[in-house]
């Protein structure tokens, strides 16, 4: 059996939490300009499997930002590797705190423009 997946060849929950976990650590620690801790993950719902073979694309976007802390909208596509259309597979919203080289939280810069939303991928980039 192929790690990360179960016997019937789908693709542990935990794995795919974890690569969007990366990617939400990616946008705040950009905007924390430094280290950032994963202290909280909001409504995860999975809507479809993902199977062994299935191209996976996670993509992320600062959507709030408090003090020390960072909302982070992330969203989990997937579609099968020779033909269909991306799916969603699951969203949730990550917050993470900015820590100083201390460990301790430390202040973020302000959100500047208008709060995003997670891009799913556009129609045309579905054709390609």
């Amino acid at each position: 059996m192929p790690a990360h997946t179960n016997m019937y060849g789908d693709i542990f929950g935990g794995w795919l939490m974890s690569q969007m976990d990366l990617a939400a650590s990616s946008v705040a620690s950009r905007h924390a300009r430094g280290r950032a801790v994963t202290v909280a993950v909001d409504g995860m719902s999975f809507h479809q499997a993902v199977v062994v073979g299935d191209e996976v694309s996670v993509y992320a976007d600062l959507t709030e930002v408090g003090r020390t802390s960072m909302k982070v909208s992330v969203q989990a596509w997937a579609r099968e590797r020779h033909e269909g259309e991306p799916a969603l597979v699951t969203r949730a919203a990550y917050t993470f705190v900015a820590v100083g080289a201390d460990r301790r939280p430390r202040p973020v810069p302000p959100l500047t423009g208008p709060p995003a939303e997670a891009a799913p991928p556009s129609a045309s980039l579905a054709r390609t």
